[in-house]
């Protein structure tokens, strides 16, 4: 029996008290979903590498095989280990996205070996604001101001890094125009498949979504084998495999990210990884980006931190409201 001189037990006191020590603790500077929207960014920055390598001698659609058979292995691998069911529930959709992301990614590789990496990785990365439009008329995202300034600030410096003819005369040779247009087309797939790991990551696992990238993939990209296949030689096995293993990486972590946030504002993190290919291209390839270039991937860098302190002061005023 209590004390009388023993206030009662009050739950909700005990709450606000822990609610106020948990806010005086440090937070994170980052989101969970921009923490993985980065390390995925990272992860693809070192695929195109492994990709530009590897094309150098084979054939696109041979890369994509080899990436689809990999990232099924370690899908199906991750899932068994986790005693998860393989085929997820929204199968229509999760075939959809297979789909589109074998489409883009048939892009960006096609892009990646015809293009210098700095170059073909910027014009990809268009898919962060057309992500955020898609989301915003298909999820009913909001495009609040943090997001739509930054995402100015990163297409700026996508078109100085960039630099098409039509605004920098005299910067260097005219790229392939049919590379471009399957740069460009691979951005817009993948801001369709972004959307669509949003909407599953709802219901779905991240794995179950990425394995369903492969299932497409690998049967998709076998026919072209039969009349393009090269025999990988030394080095070029090791790219492959790297290939397979950042990739895995890379989806994995970007359908976390989508799956946490917001699919607008979570893509605007993967903008890191324009100054990585960048520096990639310079140390592999000797491609040094000029002054525009260095610009360029001052404000990608700098629209991204501006997005993340918004982001990180919102949650701290949500959390002492």
């Amino acid at each position: 029996m209590p004390n009388a001189d023993t206030p009662p037990y009050s739950s909700s006191t005990e709450a606000d008290a822990v609610a106020q020590a948990v806010r005086k603790l440090p937070q994170p500077l980052l989101p969970p979903a921009a923490r993985h929207m980065l390390i995925s960014a990272f992860a693809f920055s070192l695929m195109t590498l492994f990709v530009k390598l590897a094309c150098a001698r084979l054939p696109t659609q041979e890369v994509v095989s080899a990436r689809a058979a990999l990232t099924l292995v370690f899908s199906y691998v991750a899932l068994r280990r986790a005693k998860h069911p393989l085929l997820g529930s929204r199968r229509a959709l999760l075939w959809l996205r297979g789909a589109s992301g074998f489409l883009a990614l048939s892009c960006v590789y096609y892009a990646v070996s015809h293009l210098p990496l700095a170059e073909a990785t910027v014009l990809q990365y268009l898919h962060p604001p057309l992500t955020a439009v898609l989301a915003a008329y298909f999820l009913r995202e909001r495009l609040d101001r943090p997001v739509i300034i930054s995402l100015v600030l990163g297409l700026a410096g996508v078109v100085l890094v960039a630099q098409p003819r039509i605004l920098f005369e005299g910067t260097g040779d005219p790229l392939p125009p049919l590379a471009v247009v399957a740069a460009i087309g691979g951005a817009a797939l993948s801001s369709c498949a972004y959307v669509m790991v949003r909407k599953l990551g709802a219901s779905e696992h991240p794995l179950v979504i990425v394995l369903y990238f492969p299932l497409v993939a690998l049967p998709a990209s076998l026919p072209a084998l039969f009349t393009t296949a090269v025999w990988p030689q030394g080095l070029e096995w090791l790219w492959l495999l790297l290939v397979g293993i950042s990739t895995q990486v890379g989806q994995v972590s970007i359908t976390r990210a989508l799956s946490l946030g917001a699919a607008g504002r979570t893509a605007v993190y993967s903008y890191a990884q324009v100054p990585l290919a960048a520096l990639w291209g310079a140390v592999f390839f000797d491609a040094w980006p000029n002054s525009y270039s260095t610009l360029g991937a001052l404000l990608i860098l700098f629209g991204a931190v501006l997005n993340a302190r918004a982001h990180s002061s919102a949650r701290l005023e949500a959390k002492g409201a």
